[in-house]
């Protein structure tokens, strides 16, 4: 044996991550992301100039449609086919929002919406199954958390622009960008795999379930998918907080952070969401859940002090890593529970909880809020949250 021998350890084979079918993939997701969130803030703006509820209303329609369209989007791939159920949800994206180029009444915006709203819930739900289906398994935490990073970059940046074109040079920009987008992007969809590569020795074993049954009601009974969706939802719930209620509570040297806080919220879950990806694949990711709730509780207890910038500042940076790692540790977890006729319904599941979950939580709160002040409203969550910590050991069981 050579020298070179002896000091040489040999290291595992990875499998290669971004790949052209991958590629491909990521023009839907940016073209989704552009199509939803472009127009969020513009539509509000032109629906509160025809009625004072305007923009709840028409808002409301569109997030209404979205939690609808992921309910019943694994009814749809069974039956279509996930490439189909995506083009279909680019084309119900994008398509209605030329209706807005010629009229903006508050019924359009509402049936536009409501169009939209199931065209997104269709293309995340099916385009979250064909990715998870594109990505190897052994990387697919870091997949999903690449996926993730090309998702929310450009959803960061449509929100702001999409004020700033309807400013500038009206909103029929905002609408002809954000309804061109997804139409071009259907394209995309035709040139990808029909089904990914078959799944090797070593997934199948590693599956725990060999059911092939899919369907949301089928997800519910699930505890292996429901367990880490719920604590997803847990801490959406925080998220919705975040946005919806920390801003308009703060006071004091902290009254003038909100546009800083929304940005660094969802920047630092990115970065969580990427270190989740990183080291769930290595460690597992069940193993994550633990720190992501800690982060995501001690966060909410460090804005609670909504005088205070440096906490407030400081509490959006560790919420935002902790809600990042959960994004990513609790879908991968999922799939990895899940055989690859489930992602459909997986994808469904975390999404209506990510909805649901950011939903409940501004509700609540607002309403607890009103009772006892914002402050005591977010420090009780932060403390009730650990709570879903027994939903954590009970999954844990089960993997034993």
């Amino acid at each position: 044996m050579t020298a070179m021998n002896l000091g040489t350890t040999a290291l595992p084979q990875r499998s290669a991550l971004v790949t052209r079918p991958l590629l491909l993939r990521f023009v839907s997701i940016v073209a989704c992301s552009v199509g939803f969130f472009l127009p969020l803030a513009a539509v509000p703006l032109l629906a509160d100039a025809t009625s004072p509820l305007g923009g709840g209303v028409a808002n409301g329609a569109l997030l209404a449609a979205t939690v609808a369209g992921e309910l019943v989007s694994p009814w749809l791939m069974q039956r279509f086919g996930a490439r189909a159920v995506l083009a279909s949800g680019l084309l119900l994206l994008g398509a209605p929002t030329f209706v807005l180029l010629f009229s903006a009444s508050l019924p359009v915006l509402v049936a536009t919406g409501v169009l939209r709203g199931a065209g997104f819930a269709l293309a995340i739900v099916a385009g979250g199954a064909v990715t998870a289906a594109l990505v190897p398994a052994d990387r697919r935490g870091e997949g999903l958390a690449l996926a993730g990073l090309v998702s929310a970059v450009p959803s960061l940046v449509a929100l702001p622009l999409g004020v700033a074109l309807s400013t500038a040079s009206g909103p029929g920009s905002v609408f002809a960008i954000a309804g061109a987008v997804p139409l071009l992007a259907v394209a995309s969809v035709g040139a990808l795999p029909r089904r990914a590569a078959a799944a090797s020795a070593a997934q199948v074993r590693s599956r725990t379930s060999a059911r092939a049954e899919t369907g949301i009601l089928v997800g519910l009974r699930s505890p292996e998918l429901m367990r880490p969706a719920l604590v997803f939802a847990a801490s959406a719930a925080v998220a919705g907080v975040v946005v919806t209620c920390v801003p308009g509570a703060l006071t004091g040297s902290a009254s003038s952070l909100a546009p800083a806080l929304l940005l660094v919220q969802p920047a630092s879950a990115g970065l969580g969401r990427w270190l989740a990806g990183r080291y769930g694949d290595r460690l597992g990711h069940r193993r994550l859940f633990l720190p992501g709730i800690a982060l995501s509780a001690a966060g909410l207890a460090a804005m609670a002090a909504t005088a205070s910038a440096p906490l407030v500042l400081a509490g959006g940076v560790v919420f935002g890593l902790g809600f990042g790692a959960l994004q990513n540790s609790t879908i991968s977890a999922m799939y990895e529970r899940a055989e690859e006729r489930q992602y459909g319904t997986v994808s469904a599941l975390w999404n209506a909880g990510y909805d649901g979950g950011m939903a409940a939580g501004a509700f609540a709160v607002s309403a607890v809020a009103a009772l006892v002040g914002p402050a005591a409203a977010f420090l009780g969550l932060a403390l009730a949250l650990p709570l879903v910590l027994t939903l954590v050991r009970l999954n844990a069981s089960t993997t034993r």
